[in-house]
């Protein structure tokens, strides 16, 4: 077992990953930017290295500061949370050479899985079912066209290094084509620095659903059930739920099935996520697999009682998995609270927390780095905490979330804990019947007056 883990990641998933760590008796290295300097992973750590100024680039995404610090810090794992560098080839390649364990999947791994095109080329292979499209990157236009008439109308054009709903343009006839593609190819190189475009079938009415997977250095591995991430914001995900109010057993088997046949077929190690999109008629299509823990994984957790971080660790040390599926027992719901006034197009609230009381009570989780007097700095991404509940049904699960998020009080900014709230009393949340268009006719009522 490893001595020391370095977390490569800041703020919630860092604090998550040094309390598993100390649960298990290894040591933890915190590495944090100057402008984290107080965050709480910082204070929770057995160690702590600053590895630069405020900027991703210049800190959290610095690899030589990174591997610098495991180096004088004598730690013999690096643990790279989600985000960041979590599915870095380069990274991972780097550890290896260093003889680090990095605790994810292999540079290999990430290769193949990283690029959509190639990962749905793998995943056909592996008799996965995969959304009707083109095989691999396109060309040029004319082959745009053809593929485009094949595949049949409504097309959704996608960047191969795409991510964040970046490089995406759904096509509804022939006569947007050649607008979609230009645009989509200038968004993608300026944000990837890759203009390389695939093609899919648009998918209508589509649920966006996820499996939980596991696999060792033996090449097995297990299911832990699904996700719904339906309810999205520019393909940025705001709520998840397990299981799925759109699920069925025989799905649920299916879908569950795909996935392991997937992380065998590439010998998948460690924590990974095989995302599905599935349309109205509960037929499912592999969309992209993550080769990294979720920021969802909580509601996973609750419902089957299992540590991820922990298994991740033990299966980067050679532990071999159980095999054993897992199916919920109970329902768990996540709202992601953002530093965003959604009031305001969710536009990003940046400040000092100068009040904060945490809801607590049986079946409510929290996942937090923040605090009273803590300052959200502009420079990363504005969640700044998970609220999970847990219940028997679902039904408990949202009265519960309704109760929580009447008892979150966070002042000095703005945050999500109102959207969550509505969102608890719409009628098509609580019918379970939505989709990742949801958001499309969602309207904030008028704020209340205090």
């Amino acid at each position: 077992m490893f001595k020391k883990i370095l977390i490569a990641n800041r703020g919630e998933i860092a604090l998550r990953v040094i309390r598993t760590c100390k649960e298990m008796g290894i040591k933890t290295v915190a590495v944090y930017s100057t402008a984290d300097a107080e965050s709480l992973h910082v204070r929770f750590a057995d160690e702590a290295v600053c590895i630069g100024p405020a900027p991703s680039s210049e800190s959290y995404l610095k690899i030589a500061n990174i591997m610098a610090a495991a180096e004088i810090t004598n730690a013999d794992a690096i643990h790279p949370g989600y985000g960041f560098l979590s599915e870095n080839a380069r990274f991972s390649k780097i550890c290896q050479e260093h003889d680090v364990k990095f605790i994810g999947a292999s540079p290999d791994m990430i290769s193949k899985m990283g690029d959509k095109a190639t990962a749905k080329a793998t995943m056909k292979a592996a008799g996965v079912p995969c959304v009707p499209g083109s095989d691999g990157i396109i060309e040029d236009f004319e082959s745009c066209e053809r593929i485009a008439e094949e595949t049949g109308y409504p097309v959704m054009l996608k960047a191969t290094a795409g991510g964040g709903g970046k490089g995406m343009r759904a096509v509804w006839s022939k006569d947007d084509l050649r607008k979609a593609w230009d645009s989509a190819r200038q968004e993608a190189a300026a944000s990837f620095g890759n203009d390389g475009m695939y093609m899919e079938k648009l998918i209508e009415e589509p649920r966006h659903i996820e499996i939980q997977v596991v696999g060792d250095s033996n090449g097995k591995a297990c299911h832990l059930s699904e996700r719904d991430c339906s309810v999205q914001r520019r393909h940025q995900k705001l709520t998840e739920e397990t299981p799925s109010p759109f699920m069925t057993d025989e799905l649920r088997e299916k879908m569950g099935a795909a996935a392991v046949r997937a992380a065998e077929f590439i010998k998948y190690e460690g924590a990974g996520t095989v995302e599905f999109l599935v349309d109205k008629h509960r037929n499912f299509y592999f969309m992209e697999m993550n080769t990294r823990i979720q920021v969802e994984h909580p509601i996973t957790e609750q419902v089957v009682d299992y540590d991820l971080i922990r298994e991740q660790i033990l299966v980067a040390a050679g532990v071999a998995i159980s095999g054993k599926n897992y199916y919920p027992q109970l329902h768990s719901i996540e709202c992601r609270i953002n530093a965003e006034d959604p009031y305001n197009n969710f536009r990003p609230s940046p400040g000092k927390i100068t009040n904060l009381h945490a809801p607590g009570g049986h079946g409510v989780r929290i996942d937090t780095h923040v605090y009273s007097g803590y300052s959200i700095v502009p420079n990363y991404d504005s969640m700044i905490a998970k609220l999970i509940t847990t219940a028997q049904t679902r039904e408990e699960a949202i009265n519960k979330m309704k109760r929580a998020l009447d008892e979150f009080v966070i002042e000095g900014i703005k945050t999500t804990i109102p959207f969550h709230r509505q969102l608890m009393d719409d009628p098509a949340y609580i019918s379970g019947n939505y989709t990742t268009a949801f958001m499309d006719d969602f309207k904030m009522n008028p704020p209340v007056e205090e």
